[in-house]
């Protein structure tokens, strides 16, 4: 069992026992509240065939990527309230009860019933169970960066705090091992029948080890010397958000660091995954695997960056990756298409795809609601049905009035004019267009998924790992920046809000508002312009605005 350290202990010491047991205990049960969080992400197609069957499919995905993004909106209001708690009372009880709230939510998924046999209370529990995740997801990770960080060495304090970043990558690790096994064991029908359930039932086993593994640790020593000495605080809340010294630092932390790491994390990890899926067809069992060996390969670098700033700081670190990721985004999204689905990218550059239309005309392809069936005028048929097939298209402004065209390189097919059309022949002038688009679509070489045989997989990796590594480098350092930040009695809450807010908003919308832009614009790399402007505008504030750290002592 840990034991508090000796308030004289030399801040040079070497890791002893009890800090060991103090980084693994915090890392393991945080890895477990991450493989919860991300299961949802993984089985969004499979969670939106059960629960928003009453939508298109289309909007059904939308629909389940903004579930997904539910979990992430309440995050700043789980650090309040876990914050508070964590400053005013501890910090080990407060990430016991936020691990016990988002076990026993994990679980209750699995057991849920679907739309078809509860109609539309079944997405309501989903969601109800995805925000309970989302407000104990919020408490937990200030409290297990500030639990290591209150344990650490001042020179060691990105290092320790590393394995706690290594967290969420080792849960979605964990969570793709666990769904490709089962998907292996019982096959892809059973698996998108029922057995996407068994991912979340398992999770009650992991709740058990993780609670008693966390039970067996002491509280911070940081925050028992302020504990016995009366210094805690007394409104954490006003003292974090309610004076502008304080204040200010939050809003340094959000827009400084946190917003541009955010981006980067959501995007070489979970956008990067559904861009294999949705747009290049993958088949979602090798695109998970895929990921899973660059994550393999990637995880080590966590600790290796944190490592590093605490030889060099955290800002050149944070702001480099961010930099980086910025200005290589579309570049390594375009090369992906190349190796993941070849016969997509030469159809893209030999019949590239237009639609010829008066764009006033056009209705914003989005429909978070399900009931636009987009039908109404010959733009809106063009544009539903490319919206479907995932394929880029350009847009050329026509004369009011025109009937839209579709251009297949060479090849022009008219849109129907269904303005004059009801009932059957409406329907039957639709699914005629359609079926002609689609012939023509294939006698260009737009393929309808990906051929496996021809996916260049080493250089898929090799991409997926060039994601990873920019976010180690902005996600490695940034526990110990937060922490070092603001003093000790309301450590908890003021770092764990501008992390849940960058991470909670900028991130974890960055899957559905992407994709809503790819689906208005038709251009499958357009969503790419969400994390390339904030994580340059990170940079920019970054250098300006964010002060080094890395050599800060925290028990103040």
């Amino acid at each position: 069992m840990a034991t508090v350290l000796n308030d004289s202990l030399p801040k040079h010491h070497t890791a002893n026992q009890n800090e060991k047991l103090v980084i693994a205990a915090s890392s393991l049960g945080t890895v477990f509240e991450w493989y919860d969080f991300y299961l949802y992400g993984l089985l969004a197609t499979y969670i939106s065939a059960q629960f928003f069957s009453g939508v298109n499919e289309t909007t059904g995905f939308i629909f389940a990527l903004a579930a997904f993004a539910a979990g992430f909106a309440v995050r700043p209001f789980g650090a309040l309230v876990f914050g508070r708690i964590g400053d005013l009372v501890g910090r080990k009880n407060t990430f016991l009860v936020t691990m016990g709230i988002m076990g026993l939510s994990t679980f209750a998924v699995g057991l849920l019933p679907s739309y078809a046999s509860i109609g539309v209370a079944a997405p309501i529990i989903l969601i109800v169970m995805r925000l309970a995740q989302g407000l104990a997801l919020g408490g937990e990770y200030g409290g297990a960066a500030t639990y290591v960080a209150e344990h650490a060495p001042n020179d060691k304090r990105g290092l320790y705090t590393s394995w706690i970043q290594t967290t969420a990558t080792l849960g979605l690790f964990a969570a793709l091992l666990i769904v490709i096994g089962t998907r292996l064991v019982i096959g892809e029908e059973a698996f998108a029948a029922w057995g996407w359930r068994l991912p979340f039932l398992i999770s009650i086993v992991l709740l058990a080890v993780s609670m008693w593994i966390r039970l067996q640790l002491n509280e911070s020593p940081v925050f028992q010397k302020m504990k016995d000495e009366g210094k805690t605080s007394k409104a954490p809340l006003t003292e974090a958000f309610g004076q502008w010294g304080n204040l200010r630092w939050v809003i340094i932390a959000l827009i400084g660091a946190v917003a541009g790491q955010a981006v980067v994390w959501y995007t070489g990890q979970f956008y990067a995954l559904f861009f294999l899926e949705k747009m290049m067809k993958v088949d979602g069992a090798t695109a998970n695997i895929l990921i899973a060996i660059a994550l393999a390969l990637g995880t080590p670098f966590f600790v290796f960056f944190g490592w590093l700033s605490d030889k060099i700081g955290r800002k050149p670190i944070i702001l480099t990756g961010c930099a980086i990721a910025a200005l290589s985004y579309f570049p390594l999204f375009t090369a992906l298409t190349t190796a993941a689905n070849p016969a997509l990218a030469k159809a893209q550059l030999s019949a590239p795809v237009s639609i010829v239309a008066h764009q006033d005309e056009c209705s914003f392809q989005f429909d978070p609601v399900g009931k636009n069936k987009f039908d109404t005028n010959s733009c809106d048929i063009a544009k539903s049905y490319m919206a479907k097939t995932g394929i880029t298209y350009g847009n050329i402004e026509a004369v009011p009035g025109s009937v839209a065209q579709v251009r297949v390189g060479e090849k022009v097919l008219s849109a129907p004019d269904v303005a004059t059309l009801t009932g059957d022949a409406k329907k039957a002038a639709i699914t005629g267009f359609q079926d002609e688009l689609k012939a023509a679509l294939g006698e260009a070489g737009y393929p309808a998924k990906a051929d496996p045989d021809q996916i260049n997989k080493p250089m898929v990796v090799a991409i997926l790992f060039a994601l990873v590594l920019l976010v180690t480098a902005v996600y490695g350092p940034i526990a110990a920046l937060l922490v070092e930040l603001f003093p000790s009695r309301i450590r908890y809450t003021s770092m764990s809000l501008p992390y849940h807010i960058g991470n909670g908003w900028f991130g974890g919308f960055l899957p559905t508002t992407a994709f809503a832009m790819v689906a208005a614009t038709g251009n499958i790399y357009y969503g790419l312009w969400y994390p390339v402007v904030i994580a340059g505008a990170t940079v920019i504030l970054g250098l300006l605005f964010l002060p080094e750290t890395f050599r800060r002592d925290i028990d103040q």
